[in-house]
């Protein structure tokens, strides 16, 4: 892969050698950039459209081109490491190069992995995502909390010392997610609102904007009933293909809206290989989520 420039303030760290924290970062990178991540998901049908083989090289084509067509523009990419993984150790070998071709360009990271363990495992996972010195690390991992929201203690440990965030699956636009968080816990409170309360706690005070956020989906029409001001990101895939519109950010988001970070994957991707039509394809999203926020 091309190597680029030196990283700009939204991945380089402080003169101390520290990383300024993922949620002032993040608020950094989306007033300059705009509130966009960019997913890339190289799986066999996208690589197919794009004229490419479902292997090492078109893995690598398809990220590179993603990488040197967005870099300088987008905010934040989310790699999704199973379609890296699924490789073996020559697509993880790609995915420590997108990530570090990202970040080296000055775009945020969030590694869409979604790891949830217990223990000294769960602190392995983290490890291997928000240890700063790991070939994987990135600005931020989406997790999940459902072995209990402690079992998570050891990523938010790490993340808070590496300068990096989370992303906790919170209420998902997967239809199948609502058997478990919307189901009512015995003080009355759904689980997808337990969740977001403790991120609440763990943003406290912080600006301006806390590191760790939940993941929102854009497709699941009014919230108003769920407490989303929890002074920290809100990722939310379902913009584009999954039926979502930039317009519709304000009804489910409402007053939270401001810190949402709207994932499109598809939507850009479909126009590649073209790096000029995967531009024009992410300004468009850019420029409407933009004007969907500041309504």
């Amino acid at each position: 892969m091309t190597s680029h420039p030196s990283p700009d303030h939204h991945s380089s760290p402080t003169p101390s050698g520290r990383l300024l924290p993922f949620g002032t970062r993040l608020r950094s990178a989306m007033d300059e950039r705009g509130p966009l991540c960019v997913g890339i998901d190289p799986h066999a049908s996208l690589l197919s459209a794009w004229g490419l083989d479902d292997d090492i090289a078109g893995l690598e084509r398809f990220s590179r081109t993603v990488v040197e067509a967005l870099a300088d523009t987008v905010a934040v990419f989310k790699p999704q490491a199973a379609f890296f993984e699924r490789f073996g150790s020559r697509g993880v070998a790609v995915l420590e190069q997108t990530v570090a071709d990202a970040r080296a360009a000055g775009t945020l990271v969030v590694m869409d992995a979604k790891r949830g363990d217990i223990g000294s495992t769960m602190a392995a996972y983290a490890e291997t995502f928000l240890h700063k010195d790991s070939p994987l690390f990135s600005d931020a991992l989406t997790v999940s909390p459902y072995l209990g929201y402690g079992s998570l203690a050891p990523a938010v440990e790490l993340a808070r010392e590496s300068g990096a965030g989370l992303f906790v699956l919170a209420l998902t636009s997967n239809p199948e997610g609502a058997e478990v968080q919307r189901a009512v816990r015995e003080d009355g409170r759904t689980i997808g609102a337990t969740m977001l309360a403790h991120l609440a706690e763990e943003n406290a005070g912080a600006t301006p904007m806390g590191s760790f956020g939940a993941v929102v989906g854009a497709t699941l029409g009014d919230l108003s009933s769920f407490d989303l001001d929890i002074n920290g990101p809100l990722l939310a895939p379902g913009i584009g293909a999954q039926g979502a519109e930039a317009a519709d950010l304000p009804r489910v988001f409402g007053t939270a809206v401001r810190n949402v970070v709207p994932n499109v994957s598809r939507g850009v991707l479909r126009h590649g290989p073209d790096a000029g039509a995967l531009r024009d394809s992410a300004a468009r999203f850019a420029d409407e989520i933009r004007e969907a926020v500041a309504a």
